[in-house]
C-alpha cells in the first residue's frame, strides 16, 4: 500500500480512538508507530514524546507530525497532522451541535463514564510502558522518584503546581547532567 495513504489511514484511525487526551493516546501511538509498523524506534519514541511535551500543541498531534515528516518529509507531516485531527474535530462539532440532546440520553451518559475509567487505565498503561522501557540510571530513577513524590504530595496537600513546572526543571536537570559528564569527559581527554 503506498505509504502515504498508510500514514493518513493510521493517522485516521488513531484519531477515531483518541479518547481521553494526550496521555492516554500514547500507547495507541507507541502500538501503531513502534510495534505495528516499525516507523520509528523505541527509544526514538520515547524522545519524540518528552519532546511533543515540552512543546506547544496536544501530544498526539506533535508526534504525528513528526512521524509523517519522518516519512514523508513536509507533505507527510501535513497529511499525518489533518488525519489525526479530523475525527475529533467532526466529532466535537456534531457533539457541539447536538450537546444538551445529546447528555440527556441515558445510554450516552453511561458509555461517558466507561469511556472516563477507560482513560484513566490508558493513561496508566502508557506511563507503566514508559517506566518499564526507561533506561535505569541513577539520575533517571532519582528524576522520576522526585517527580512522583512531590507530585503525590501536591495532590494530597491539594498544593497547585503545572505540570509544566515538573517538565521544565526535570528538562534542566537533564541538560545539567548531560552538561556535567561533557565537561567530565572534556577533563579525561585533556
Amino acid at each position: 500500500m503506498n505509504t502515504m495513504l498508510l500514514l493518513f489511514l493510521s493517522m485516521l484511525k488513531i484519531g477515531c480512538f483518541a479518547f481521553g487526551g494526550g496521555y492516554a493516546i500514547i500507547a495507541l501511538l507507541e502500538g501503531e508507530f513502534v510495534t505495528r509498523r516499525k516507523w520509528i524506534e523505541h527509544e526514538e519514541f520515547m524522545d519524540v514524546v518528552a519532546i511533543a511535551e515540552s512543546t506547544p500543541g496536544p501530544i498526539a498531534i506533535n508526534v504525528a507530525t513528526y512521524v509523517g515528516y519522518k516519512l514523508k518529509g513536509f507533505l507527510g507531516a501535513t497529511v499525518a497532522t489533518v488525519a489525526i485531527c479530523v475525527p475529533s474535530f467532526v466529532i466535537m462539532y456534531l457533539v457541539s451541535l447536538f450537546y444538551e440532546q445529546f447528555m440527556e440520553i441515558a445510554l450516552v451518559a453511561a458509555a461517558f463514564r466507561g469511556i472516563q475509567i477507560c482513560v484513566v487505565y490508558l493513561i496508566a498503561s502508557a506511563g507503566l510502558k514508559m517506566l518499564k522501557k526507561m533506561k535505569k540510571t541513577p539520575l533517571n530513577i532519582a528524576v522520576f522518584a522526585l517527580a512522583f513524590v512531590s507530585m503525590v504530595l501536591c495532590t494530597l496537600l491539594e498544593i497547585r503546581i503545572s505540570s509544566v513546572f515538573f517538565i521544565l526543571a526535570a528538562g534542566i536537570i537533564g541538560l545539567a547532567a548531560f552538561l556535567v559528564k561533557a565537561k567530565k569527559a572534556k577533563e579525561v581527554r585533556e
